[in-house]
């Protein structure tokens, strides 16, 4: 059995194979899912559970701590036990951090692979935490023709501590001032904020962008409004873990702005080949709400590396 760690092994791991892995996961039957959330919307245990036929059994188990940095102390910890599919034992466990960085991040650039536009060269990361310096490393290996890379955040200077972050590892970063204006230029925007109430708007959105929503996970938060929502071609890493469970397509569903035949695919049906965008004008918009599947999909591709 492997005690995998995150210093121990992220280094060795590749945004390109992780991706794949992810994708690749998706050609596998589709997963069974079960997940448990306890305790108040600021301090919450969250247990996920999956079985993916010939893929193996995975329970992750974290807490969601949203005043932990003013701790010193990261929002989230836990770990991910992974079972083999032949015998049900314990194959590994994996440090939460290093399954939840590299399949969120992960996850979004699938999408994005799977709906921008082939030519985009501009990324608008929303927000300046842990999550947003992953999407600038997973962004520049898996969509290589990216040029611009901006951050913006509610406090300037954790968006001037990212970029300097960042420009310690070799990426170009720079701080947009105006969220309006980047959103309205930028060819790619990826939300990773824990709004309770949007924070992009779909009048600011330009024809042609790719929208990555990652923040919300509970259904108390949103970061795009109704009008981003209904205005582009919508989609979903899973049907089974956004519809019903996050605010960003919960909400507009209870309101009767959205239906939910509105969401056209998830990555089961985009990697098996169903449309995305149609056209280059198309606004394409993407929830990542994770899941217990994309976590075991991830940690069966840390554990071969490790």
């Amino acid at each position: 059995m492997q005690h995998i760690t995150y210093d121990a092994v992220n280094a060795q791991l590749c945004w390109v194979d992780a991706i794949r892995a992810l994708e690749e996961g998706h050609r596998a039957p589709r997963a069974e899912l079960g997940d448990m959330f306890l305790g108040p919307a600021e301090a919450t245990l969250l247990n996920r559970g999956a079985y993916i036929e010939g893929l193996g059994y995975g329970v992750k188990a974290v807490t969601v701590f949203g005043a932990n940095p003013q701790r010193g102390l990261p929002t989230v910890q836990g770990a991910m036990f992974l079972f083999s599919p032949e015998d049900g034992q314990l194959r590994a466990i994996i440090e939460s951090r290093l399954i939840t960085e590299w399949k969120t991040a992960a996850d979004s650039v699938l999408g994005a692979r799977l709906l921008a536009r082939p030519d985009a060269q501009s990324l608008l990361i929303v927000g300046a935490g842990t999550v947003a310096a992953s999407l600038v490393r997973a962004y520049s290996g898996g969509i290589p023709g990216l040029t611009r890379i901006q951050v913006w955040a509610r406090r300037g200077d954790q968006a001037e501590a990212l970029a300097a972050q960042m420009a310690a590892e070799g990426f170009a970063v720079q701080v947009a001032p105006d969220l309006q204006e980047a959103a309205g230029k930028a060819d790619i925007i990826s939300t990773a904020t824990m709004a309770r109430q949007p924070v992009l708007l779909g009048d600011w959105i330009a024809p042609g962008t790719h929208v990555d929503l990652i923040g919300a996970f509970k259904p108390d938060m949103r970061e795009a409004d109704d009008a981003l929502i209904t205005k582009g071609r919508l989609f979903v890493d899973s049907r089974d873990t956004t519809l019903h469970h996050i605010g960003e397509l919960m909400q507009p569903l209870a309101a009767g702005v959205l239906s939910e035949s509105d969401v056209r695919g998830d990555f089961y049906d985009l990697v098996a080949g169903a449309p995305g965008r149609e056209a280059p004008d198309d606004i394409t918009v993407f929830k990542n709400g994770g899941g217990a599947h994309l976590d075991l999909m991830m940690a069966r591709y840390i554990a071969s590396v490790a």
